[in-house]
């Protein structure tokens, strides 16, 4: 998928176009797509319909948060496609073997994704929704195309509990309820389907703290931080270490317990 770039500069949008009103909250319909999303965790798009349903006014909230940062009005002006960017490979392994950029390509290729994969799935899911043209969109659209990114800086894998606990992390950085219920709903479905002692819950709120004390990787121009040694970008956005998650994976091992396939058979 090519993925193009913005026509319009984020520096000259309106911070919400009038003609796509705020939706209201709707729980119903957030837990509807939130079973679908336990029958196939795969399917990002079950991801964004429980995020948009109980959004109510996160983005625009978050959007103008971003607004007050010192590097935004930068930002706005370079409107980099970090897609495209993030998904140069060949350039980003021309950064130095330490750099974040290096294991975020070493992430993606093990894993299989792209950062242009994350936005088809998005696009799938908005087949129904008209685009916005405004800032609160271009600032939904880049904590979107970091989501893999904040997975190698804060070493949450892509198993189930690490995916709720970098939910739990992107809550604490730009808060929205439908994140925060994806993170501890998924917690609590772990337990039911995979009973252990593992400190699952825990790790989810050490999460949700670590992203209170970290900076907002929104907020900072990405190509810079790639090009850092991966622990000078961490320890620069403050990050710290994830060490319930760690003791729940031990706890998975201990008793023949695959992380990685907590979810991946029927209840």
């Amino acid at each position: 998928m090519t993925v193009s770039a913005q026509v319009v500069s984020p520096a000259n949008m309106p911070l919400l176009n009038s003609d796509h009103p705020t939706p209201n909250i709707r729980p119903i319909k957030a837990y509807r797509h939130f079973r679908k999303l336990i029958a196939d965790k795969e399917d990002t798009a079950e991801v964004f319909h429980i995020i948009e349903a109980l959004a109510g006014k996160a983005f625009v909230r978050n959007a103008k948060q971003f607004l007050k940062s010192p590097n935004a009005r930068a930002l706005m002006e370079r409107n980099v496609d970090l897609p495209a960017m993030l998904d140069d490979h060949d350039k980003l392994r021309q950064l130095p073997a330490d750099s974040l950029g290096q294991a975020y390509v070493r992430f993606m290729e093990k894993e299989g994704l792209t950062a242009a994969g994350l936005v088809a799935e998005y696009d799938r899911y908005g087949e129904t929704y008209e685009k916005r043209n405004d800032l609160t969109e271009w600032y939904g659209n880049r904590m979107r195309d970091t989501h893999d990114l904040l997975h190698v800086l804060t070493g949450y894998g892509r198993d189930a509990l690490g995916e709720q606990c970098v939910l739990a992390f992107t809550y604490s950085q730009n808060p929205n309820l439908g994140v925060l219920f994806i993170a501890y709903a998924g917690a609590l479905e772990m337990k039911k389907q995979s009973p252990s002692n593992a400190p699952v819950l825990k790790a989810v709120r050490e999460g949700q703290r670590l992203g209170k004390a970290a900076k907002r990787l929104a907020y900072y121009d990405i190509e810079t931080i790639l090009a850092m040694p991966i622990d000078e970008a961490r320890a620069f956005l403050n990050i710290g270490e994830p060490v319930y998650y760690q003791q729940a994976h031990a706890a998975y091992e201990a008793k023949g317990i695959d992380p990685y396939n907590l979810l991946g058979e029927p209840a």
